[in-house]
């Protein structure tokens, strides 16, 4: 048994480094490509938008049907429909240039694709590992996603900057194909469902809600996390500006920038899978918080020739990130029954990425005015007093989780 779900998660994940790194290559490609030829925080912000805020919306709403698909198909048809999507717009590209209008609709259509995957990926797990082991796993899958992070900005720009963002488009073709081939490999068990009179999806979504509500110390960490994604998630936009802007530095020192933020996080992989068990996972996530505030408010106070120390602070600041990102999808899988993950994964993940438009919508008229600077040091600065606050009010309600 041990060995099993070790090899089931071997497969799976081989086959997931290649669509992540291939989205990877995509999304970096992208934003640079949109910095490059407007020059504009306000165009990458709603670009940002696009891409979250059709998966915010439905989110919870999906869930109901995760619950009710065979999950593995799920994530399957989801993948299929983001490579075609990237294939539509691959070919615009390889033909001409498209519209700014067209770009943002093809994204609104990934995000849409990705509100079926993700969470159909994160219900999965709980089928396949132990309990004791949901954290680990939490560090392999952070693992997964930073070394193909590290790779993938690297790899998109330098195809990018050879050919053309259309290339990088069609190997992400290629990358959800190899991802898709993989997971015909691994068997799922679909969990079973509650049992309902008349099925319902007003009636499945509300046990959904209720069962979440009923769990306060998720409610409440929840609830942190969307005030961390207000001020943290544009970062990921804005990443590549604070180079050419505020460094004056071009694509090769962004991708940098990337690479060593992705090297950071698979350092901070490992080290959750390791010592997965050492600390309480509440202790792990505010530490997180902690440490991740500090580097963005050092970050804002740096001046335009420090670019060197800003490479050093990306590389902590993704070393602390798994810290916080695994140990809470962790005390979601455990805290819920298999039958009702879909629902609850997607209410908060919908939750999440919800908050991250608000911090878009914030950060573009901030950043034009007061520079991408002033922006890394204020949401800092609420990172930090996020991790003081959920490390203390956890303390108070001596909970296990």
């Amino acid at each position: 048994m041990q060995h099993q779900w070790k090899k089931a998660f071997a497969i799976i994940f081989s086959g997931q480094i290649f669509s992540i790194l291939t989205t990877s290559m995509v999304q970096f490609s992208i934003i640079w490509h949109l910095t490059e030829t407007t020059g504009s925080a306000s165009v990458l912000m709603i670009a940002g938008l696009a891409g979250f805020l059709p998966q915010a919306i439905l989110g919870p709403f999906i869930g109901v049907w995760l619950d009710r698909w065979n999950r593995k198909k799920t994530m399957i048809i989801a993948d299929s429909a983001i490579a075609f999507f990237s294939l539509v717009l691959g070919l615009y590209f390889f033909f001409g240039e498209p519209s700014l209008a067209f770009v943002y609709l093809i994204l609104m259509i990934r995000s849409i694709a990705s509100a079926f995957h993700a969470p159909a990926f994160q219900a999965a797990i709980p089928l396949l590992a132990p309990e004791e082991q949901l954290t680990r796993v939490a560090g392999w899958q952070q693992m997964v996603f930073s070394f193909s992070n590290v790779i993938g900005p690297a790899l998109g720009i330098a195809v990018y900057s050879a050919t053309s963002l259309g290339t990088v488009l069609f190997l992400d073709v290629a990358g959800a194909l190899i991802a898709n081939i993989m997971l015909l490999f691994v068997s799922i068990h679909q969990p079973k469902t509650e049992t309902l009179q008349t099925p319902s999806f007003l009636n499945e979504f509300k046990l959904g809600w209720d069962a979440f509500i009923k769990v306060k110390p998720i409610v409440l960490i929840t609830m942190a996390t969307a005030v961390f994604g207000i001020v943290f998630m544009p970062l990921a936009t804005l990443f590549p500006f604070m180079t050419l802007s505020y460094f004056g530095r071009g694509g090769y020192s962004a991708s940098i920038v990337e690479a060593v933020f992705g090297i950071g996080m698979i350092i901070g992989g490992v080290m959750l899978s390791v010592l997965a068990s050492k600390w309480k996972d509440i202790t792990y996530m505010s530490l997180s918080l902690a440490l991740i505030g500090l580097t963005c408010v050092v970050s804002g106070l740096l001046s335009k020739e420090a670019f060197v120390l800003f490479v050093i602070l990306s590389f902590f600041m993704g070393s602390a990130a798994p810290f916080f990102n695994g140990p809470y999808m962790a005390m979601i899988q455990r805290a819920f029954e298999p039958a009702m993950l879909g629902r609850v994964i997607s209410l908060v993940t919908s939750v999440m990425l919800l908050s991250s438009p608000i911090g878009l919508l914030l950060a573009g008229p901030i950043v034009n005015r007061y520079g991408v600077q002033v922006w890394f040091f204020w949401s800092g600065v609420v990172i930090i007093l996020t991790g003081i606050f959920i490390f203390f009010r956890f303390k108070r309600m001596r909970v296990e989780l």
